[in-house]
C-alpha cells in the first residue's frame, strides 16, 4: 500500500471514530464544534506525519505530534469508539486487533534484545 493511500485510510478512520463519539456523547447528527476541531486537527496531523510509511499506530510513535490537550481528546475518542468499531467496520476492527498484537510482540522482542 502506498503512503498516500495509507494516509487517506487513516484520516477516514479517525473521522469515523470522531463521528461515532460525537453522535453518542453529544447527541447531534453532525459534528459539534469541538469534535469538528478535533477532526480537522487529527487530519492535519496525518497529512504532516513524516513516519506514515513505517508507522503502525500513533500511540506507538516515538514522536508525539499532537498538542497535549488534543492528544488527550483523541485518546478519549479512541477509547470510546474503538470497541464500537466492530459494529461499523468489522473487518477494519479485526485487522486493527491483529496489527496491535503483532506490534506489541514486535516491540517486546525489540526491547528484550
Amino acid at each position: 500500500m502506498n503512503v498516500q493511500t495509507k494516509r487517506e485510510r487513516e484520516k477516514e478512520l479517525v473521522s469515523l471514530m470522531i463521528r461515532i463519539y460525537c453522535r453518542k456523547k453529544h447527541g447531534g447528527r453532525s459534528l459539534c464544534q469541538q469534535c469538528a476541531e478535533l477532526e480537522n486537527y487529527a487530519r492535519q496531523r496525518s497529512d504532516k506525519c513524516p513516519f506514515m510509511e513505517n508507522k503502525t499506530f500513533c500511540s506507538n510513535c516515538r514522536v508525539h505530534c499532537y498538542k497535549p490537550e488534543m492528544r488527550e481528546k483523541i485518546r478519549e475518542v479512541m477509547r470510546f469508539s474503538g470497541p464500537r468499531m466492530i459494529f461499523y467496520r468489522p473487518v477494519t476492527a479485526i485487522r486493527h486487533v491483529i496489527a496491535t498484537k503483532r506490534e506489541k510482540k514486535r516491540l517486546e522482542e525489540s526491547n528484550g534484545n
